[in-house]
């Protein structure tokens, strides 16, 4: 598959980071504003779902977001830091989602390309779950899962075992997603950005595909060959995923600033 395709960006689009601390803010920023995207979504169910970053200086450990705490409400501040003993080793909160580490844990071992990964109950996706069907090639934009999402068809109940969330890092394999059989839709990601991006229009690719099937008609799907250059090279590349999510980023900063609580580190003078 094709990663980075030449295409034109805005300057300034891919950012730049003079230390770690620098990279690390940026990357929980992100997170922390993705949260706020999937509520505003309603991706937020209970104490269900959990998005998760890499730390740049100790790439073994994520960040994520604490249990019991409401997407709508998180801010940078809320963030935790989990070690792969599943250990909180950053973050003012002391309670870790136990499927959160089982699943992204195994996740981000499996694929050490992986910056980032997403999970959450939302409608479409949980429902599409239920067929125990990869998605079809039926629109533009499921052309960037054609190929390129897996099915873990072997579910048996919420996940608190390491060793089911590596069979869902195997199911998952090299691709972007994964299809988790009665129970949602998971993500990955370069970036904080590619992998929320992925799983809001995965959310949105099962609902058409549903809406479609529900008129008792067969889809037309769009043919193998134009499918997978559409993916390659139009929609479903990583700069694609991280490009995407910026109009997202941009409203969620307008609208609900507050998730910002934590001031940027000072810029390091050369």
């Amino acid at each position: 598959m094709v990663k980075n395709p030449p295409i034109q960006l805005p300057a300034g689009i891919i950012p730049q980071f003079d230390s770690l601390e620098a990279e690390r803010y940026y990357r929980k920023s992100r997170l922390a504003g993705a949260f706020r995207i999937f509520g505003k979504c309603g991706f937020s169910e209970g104490v269900a779902g959990h998005i998760t970053v890499r730390d740049p200086e100790h790439p073994e450990c994520f960040w994520v977001n604490p249990f019991g705490l409401s997407f709508n409400q998180i801010k940078i501040s809320d963030l935790i830091l989990v070690n792969e003993e599943g250990e909180i080793i950053a973050g003012k909160h002391k309670f870790l989602n136990k499927a959160a580490f089982a699943i992204h844990s195994e996740v981000h071992k499996a694929r050490p390309d992986v910056i980032a990964a997403a999970h959450a109950h939302s409608i479409y996706g949980k429902t599409w779950s239920t067929f125990g069907r990869l998605l079809d090639p039926i629109t533009q934009d499921s052309c960037a899962f054609y190929q390129d999402h897996g099915l873990y068809d072997d579910y048996t109940g919420v996940v608190n075992d390491s060793s089911e969330g590596a069979r869902i890092g195997m199911a998952l394999g090299e691709k972007k997603a994964v299809i988790l059989q009665n129970h949602g839709l998971l993500t990955v990601g370069h970036s904080v950005e590619e992998a929320a991006w992925w799983f809001l229009s995965m959310e949105r690719c099962c609902q058409s595909q549903i809406l479609a099937e529900s008129t008792g008609n067969a889809p037309i799907q769009i043919d193998p060959k134009t499918a997978l250059k559409t993916r390659d090279f139009e929609v479903g590349f990583p700069i694609a995923g991280f490009f995407s999510f910026q109009p997202l980023w941009q409203d969620i900063c307008q609208q609900q600033p507050d998730f910002m609580d934590v001031p940027a580190p000072k810029v390091t003078e050369s």
